[in-house]
Order: C-alpha cells, then sequence, then structure tokens
C-alpha cells in the first residue's frame, strides 16, 4: 500500500512540474513580447509618418516573431533533457 502511495505522489509530483514553465521559458516569453512592442512602437510612428503599409508590415513581422519564439521557449520545456 506504502508503495501504490509513494509511486501515485512521485507522478502526481512529475506532472506538476511538467506543467510549470522553466525560467528559460518565461525569459524567451518575456523577449519575445518585447520584441513585439517595439514593433508595434515602431509601426506606429511609421503610420503618423504616413507610411501605413510598411507600418502593418513591421507590426505583423513583430508578431510572427513572437509568435515563433513562443513556440520555440513552449518546444524547449517539452524537449526532454
Amino acid at each position: 500500500m506504502k508503495k501504490i502511495i509513494a509511486v501515485a505522489a512521485a507522478a502526481a509530483m512529475g506532472l506538476g512540474l511538467a506543467a510549470c514553465d522553466s525560467a528559460a521559458e518565461n525569459e524567451m516569453e518575456d523577449q519575445a513580447e518585447m520584441i513585439d512592442e517595439a514593433a508595434e512602437a515602431t509601426a506606429e510612428a511609421m503610420e503618423d509618418a504616413g507610411m501605413e503599409e510598411q507600418a502593418e508590415a513591421v507590426e505583423e513581422a513583430g508578431e510572427e516573431t513572437k509568435d515563433a519564439m513562443e513556440e520555440a521557449a513552449d518546444d524547449m520545456d517539452a524537449t526532454p533533457q
């Protein structure tokens, strides 16, 4: 009985740890957000200067970069060490 409880507790603890983001993943996601925010600020300045099409491209590129970095960050924790 004690062995079953110990195995169940270890399994539950392992699942709990697997659900947590690592510090590296959080850092990468923070960097991705900063890149997206910088692209948005640049795009806003470009719009103010009358460069709407270029601004849209900059904003989209920032979003795509952010999405790719967040996906890579998620994959970092999913990859067994």
